[in-house]
């Protein structure tokens, strides 16, 4: 492998990671404060895409588009928290996968019905359609440049939010021991349902910058869902550190297998990545700790 083409496919392998990091960050504090299992995270990154292409295709402004799917993604994540699954609170993991994956068939259905069974595609504007040239035999796609400045930008943000604030100590108070967070009077059920609007519009971020890169597609969320959960898994329930660094590996680990092997065994690499990891740290890189 050259030089030009190692950097590439590094450049690619960190650009993906990071919007897995985006898609899971707010699953993983969901799972670690309320003991939830979302399954219909990837839902809300499919409705982001959607509503981000239907903008696009109606104003020609990628801004637009953007400012439209984030908000929507939030909103029908808040919905869905509001009226349905914060009755599963308490109820066993096996209910809350039920439930959550009963929601996926449903959404897609309604996204189907919405917007038909027909691919979408988002045209990037001119601006971005080009490449930079960061070596002398090195153009890198300027979209891409541009997802991995606003998805390192957006983790940053997340990063001093949760670290650097109080509201970020209530989120890793949950996260850690919700029954302590309780006592010491921190409101976990708000904080939870505003840690699932946040997660919801995350998702929605990473569905609409995803579209012009993937098709805009129903089903689109299964995938992204089940890499997130490999990387809440490898990162540690509830740790946001965690989910960047484990979004990241996974990234890498993902595109390198698919250039340097074939795309079957490729796809083979993170999972065997996890196993390995598992055996050696069972509860994950940065357990309970945001």
């Amino acid at each position: 492998m050259t030089l030009n083409l190692l950097i590439e496919q590094a450049l690619n392998g960190c650009q993906f990671g990071l919007m897995l990091f985006l898609t899971s960050a707010g699953l993983t504090l969901v799972f670690g404060i309320m003991n939830l299992i979302n399954l219909a995270h990837g839902s809300l990154y499919m409705v982001g895409a959607y509503v981000g292409a239907t903008v696009l295709a109606y104003t020609g402004s990628f801004p637009l588009a953007i400012l439209a799917a984030v908000p929507a993604a939030a909103l029908f994540g808040a919905l869905l928290e509001r009226l349905l699954l914060r009755w599963f609170y308490h109820r066993s993991h096996l209910d809350q996968t039920l439930v959550t994956f009963g929601l996926i068939m449903v959404i897609n259905e309604a996204v189907r019905m919405l917007w038909g069974a027909t691919p979408l595609q988002m045209k990037l504007p001119v601006a971005l359609q080009g490449s930079v040239r960061l070596l002398p035999d090195l153009h890198y796609p300027t979209y891409r440049l541009v997802v991995l400045g606003v998805s390192l930008a957006v983790a940053l943000l997340l990063y001093l939010l949760v670290v650097h604030t109080r509201a970020g100590t209530w989120v890793r108070a949950g996260a850690s021991d919700r029954v302590a967070a309780s006592a010491l009077g921190i409101n976990v059920t708000a904080v939870f349902s505003v840690v699932f609007l946040a997660g919801a519009g995350l998702a929605g971020l990473a569905g609409v910058m995803a579209g012009p890169i993937f098709a805009v597609q129903v089903g689109m969320g299964e995938p992204i869902l089940i890499l997130a959960l490999v990387v809440i898994v490898i990162g540690g329930v509830g740790s946001v550190r965690g989910a960047f660094i484990a979004a990241i590996l996974v990234g890498l680990a993902d595109t390198f297998g698919r250039v340097l092997l074939n795309p079957a065994l490729g796809s083979m690499v993170i999972y065997l990545f996890m196993a390995l990891l598992l055996a050696w740290r069972p509860q994950g890189l940065f357990p309970a700790h945001a």
